[in-house]
């Protein structure tokens, strides 16, 4: 009986979050929160790819940024300078996204640790730096404006109220994927990867191909998100993805749980609140307050406040299955 309670409240739980992110857009529930909810929906998209590479694989990314930034400036030069059509021009993004994270992956991961770090770091710097400087494609830093919005036939997303649910639909079928391929086989070998890489290599498990796979997906993921950024405020500018940016990604990833899939939400939802309604006042001085989230986090809840806050439900939920076995 215990545990069939356990189900039904489970089943409760995910039917009353699914009910609340159909209402948040409606403008008599929570409307004036809706952009605050696409920008959620898309930084969860990038960092859900964080987690598999840092969480599932251990390998440190400070530069996601520039993935970010790349797809959303591939598909901004595209559909407006060029007038391919932007779903053609995301997939386009996406691929060439892709093709890069692979041909650089070989070589960045032959380093370790803080080398490793550095060398993301880097190549989030390198391309923020080319978004500024290739100003006869990009705008310069002024950036690109007039992107055009994103249409099915005659329907076209030119509203936030519209976007809001396209935005989660790719966010929702990302996550599920994700989730299918940590339970997978491949999943296990990540795991492994995280453990020990030594200890991978001996079972057979092939360490490099692994984690270039990892580092492609999580770049094509953050390439999605940055096409739907830019079709969403029709307006990309390098100070979107500069290393800041990257520093809020991994802020993200490490509140949800850094080996927690869903928990990017969360991390992505308590990010966006912090940066957009409660550090706004404080201008450049958030990145301040980043640090401090970021250092406290990784001190008192290194697996994530999202983690954290499971295992707490989860001892009350174990306390509550005793009492009622005593009883």
């Amino acid at each position: 009986m215990i545990r069939r309670a356990k189900g039904n409240w489970t089943y409760l739980i995910i039917a009353a979050l699914l009910l609340l992110l159909i209402l948040i857009p409606f403008d008599w529930f929570l409307g004036r929160y809706t952009s605050l909810m696409i920008f959620t929906g898309i930084s969860t998209m990038v960092t859900v790819g964080l987690c598999l590479l840092m969480g599932y694989t251990g390998q440190v990314s400070l530069g996601q940024a520039a993935f970010y930034g790349t797809g959303a400036y591939i598909s901004a030069i595209l559909s407006k300078t060029y007038g391919v059509n932007p779903w053609l021009a995301m997939l386009i993004a996406a691929a060439a996204t892709g093709a890069f994270a692979y041909v650089i992956g070989y070589p960045i991961f032959r380093l370790r640790g803080n080398y490793l770090a550095m060398a993301t770091l880097g190549l989030g710097v390198i391309m923020w730096i080319l978004f500024r400087q290739l100003s006869q494609y990009t705008g310069g830093p002024d950036g690109m404006a007039g992107i055009p919005y994103l249409s099915i036939g005659g329907f076209s997303f030119n509203t936030p109220f519209k976007r809001y649910f396209l935005v989660w639909f790719f966010c929702l079928v990302i996550l599920l994927i994700s989730q299918n391929i940590i339970r997978s086989r491949a999943g296990r070998a990540l795991k492994a990867i995280h453990g020990s890489e030594a200890a991978a290599e001996s079972i057979g498990i092939n360490v490099a191909q692994f984690k270039v796979k990892v580092f492609v997906l999580s770049a094509v993921y953050a390439s999605l998100a940055g096409s739907l950024f830019a079709h969403h405020l029709r307006h990309v500018s390098p100070q979107s993805f500069d290393f800041l940016a990257s520093v809020k990604l991994v802020v993200m990833a490490v509140i949800g749980g850094l080996a927690s899939v869903w928990g990017s939400i969360f991390g992505a939802a308590t990010t966006r609140i912090l940066s957009d309604e409660l550090l706004l006042r404080f201008g450049e001085l958030d990145v301040i307050a980043y640090g401090l989230i970021l250092m406290l986090v990784m001190i008192f809840m290194p697996e994530g406040l999202f983690v954290k806050l499971k295992d707490i439900m989860g001892q009350w939920r174990l306390r509550y299955e005793q009492r009622g076995t005593k009883t």
